[in-house]
């Protein structure tokens, strides 16, 4: 199970796994997460330092979290966009769950009823606070 060290910071990271799923990030081992044209989304890949570990979230199709990755290169301008105003991250996988955790069972348990996930739900990236993060590898553990 992963510890929580105080000097990283947590977040999840959404994508539709049609379009870019955990096994394509595990088959790539890094990959740029690029192509967020949200405001604070984009202030939280900014915020994102080298060693953060993200939860890899399916949107769409699933709505669960399937696995842990770790950025592995901080801020840079978003290869995908022209204006200048994006930013873009790697990141490489460091294992899936044991059980992926469903947005249905976030959503039924009081403790995670803060969560940003549920909150702001329409931000495709967003922070997890220590305390979420060792709840949910709790329920992924089983």
């Amino acid at each position: 199970m992963t510890k929580i060290n105080p000097t990283k910071r947590y977040w999840l990271m959404k994508s539709e796994p049609d379009v870019y799923s955990w096994d394509d990030l595990v088959s790539e081992g890094e990959g740029t997460w690029d192509g967020v044209r949200n405001y604070t989304a984009r202030n939280n890949l900014r915020a994102m330092q080298q060693g953060d570990e993200v939860f890899f979230y399916h949107s769409n199709i699933g709505v669960e979290i399937v696995g842990i990755a770790r950025i592995s290169e901080e801020g840079f301008q978003d290869p995908t966009d022209e204006t200048g105003r994006w930013t873009a991250v790697k990141v490489k996988p460091v294992r899936k769950l044991k059980r992926a955790v469903t947005l249905k069972e976030i959503k039924a348990d009081p403790a995670l009823a803060e969560m940003d996930l549920l909150t702001k739900f329409r931000l495709s990236v967003s922070e997890v606070r220590p305390s979420e993060w060792e709840y949910i590898l709790k329920l992924a553990e089983g």
